[in-house]
């Protein structure tokens, strides 16, 4: 029979606070913002998925491309027996790296970790059923603060993948970084999916699909307001804006008033005015250069040991080990 663990860490009234928190902050603020989180209730996860299917949506194909290539030297470098994602872990990916170490006789634990508790025992059901000689230890926690979480057992790897390493701000990612260092053990490793800098003739239609579908995922941000907060935007009203930010490297969406009104944040007791033409951001995407991550990585005491990308050079996968002290 499998076994299947799953430690709370996280709860839905967590999750309450957390957005009350962050709506407050950020829609207080000059400008305006919204942590790209708050995208995913079903629906936005559902949209994402559409998403990863567009024609131009490169990042999960490449990431794909690497691991389906690289996935056994990754088992053979670092001889990981406990996989660690932060996510779903429902994906093609996570079962491209739980098969390549599976076959080389070294799998015997899973530990996905995701916020989402209804997603976690879907996800860890699912990869328990089908590993049934293998530990599934799901953690439900946020990753930004529940790493330590992580069941203390011996050559763990932990998978961050997606690009998602790109949402946070170089401060967060520095705190980020210096939490999996923490939360691991001297020659432990961390598995990464970054996404390039590039022509911002690629990036920019990654995240403006001719489709819309990114339109409408970016919007959905104004309906879980709207449901969970007592909001009254009009969603609508809003455009969807993505724009490549030179100087900072990244990616970043917009929502622009189409005209100038006021909103209501009920649960808050927030009253807002957007002028026309106002901008509310809700997500940024750092892309990255070889040698700015390796210099991130070194000064959360991560080393850099192995580097690949796709075919096209458009995103990266890189595995870094836990060094014993911090790089400075």
């Amino acid at each position: 029979m499998p076994q299947l663990v799953l430690d709370l860490h996280h709860t839905e009234a967590d999750a309450a606070r957390s957005l009350r928190a962050d709506v407050l902050a950020g829609l207080t603020a000059t400008p305006k913002w919204l942590p790209p989180k708050w995208f995913y209730d079903a629906r936005g996860s559902a949209l994402f998925e559409d998403i990863t299917r567009l024609p131009e949506y490169y990042p999960t194909r490449a990431e794909r491309e690497v691991l389906d290539r690289e996935a056994d030297e990754i088992a053979r470098v670092t001889g990981a027996e406990t996989l660690v994602e932060l996510g779903s872990g429902s994906s093609e990916k996570t079962r491209l790296l739980l098969d390549a170490l599976h076959r080389q006789g070294l799998l015997k634990r899973f530990v996905p970790l995701d916020v989402s508790t209804s997603a976690l025992a879907m996800a860890a059901s699912s990869i328990a059923s089908e590993y049934t000689d293998v530990e599934v230890h799901g953690v439900v926690g946020d990753f930004t603060a529940h790493l330590d979480a992580i069941p203390a057992v011996p050559n763990r790897m932990i998978a961050f993948l997606g690009g998602t390493i790109g949402n946070l701000e170089r401060q967060e990612r520095a705190v980020f970084l210096r939490s999996v260092h923490d939360a691991l053990g001297p020659g432990e490793w961390l598995l990464l999916g970054a996404d390039l800098v590039k022509d911002p003739g690629v990036l920019v239609p990654a995240y403006d699909d001719a489709a819309g579908v990114t339109a409408e995922f970016n919007r959905n941000v104004l309906h879980v307001l709207n449901r969970e907060l007592g909001a009254d935007f009009d969603v609508e009203a809003f455009d969807h804006v993505a724009r490549w930010n030179t100087e900072a490297e990244r990616i970043e969406m917009w929502l622009r008033a189409r005209r100038a009104m006021a909103v209501t944040v009920t649960e808050l007791g927030l009253h807002l005015s957007f002028d026309e033409g106002e901008e509310l951001r809700t997500e940024t995407s750092a892309k990255f250069r070889r040698q700015g991550l390796a210099d991130e990585l070194h000064a959360a005491g991560l080393a850099l040991r192995r580097f690949w990308t796709d075919s096209a050079g458009r995103f990266a996968v890189a595995l870094a080990q836990v060094t014993a002290t911090t790089g400075g």
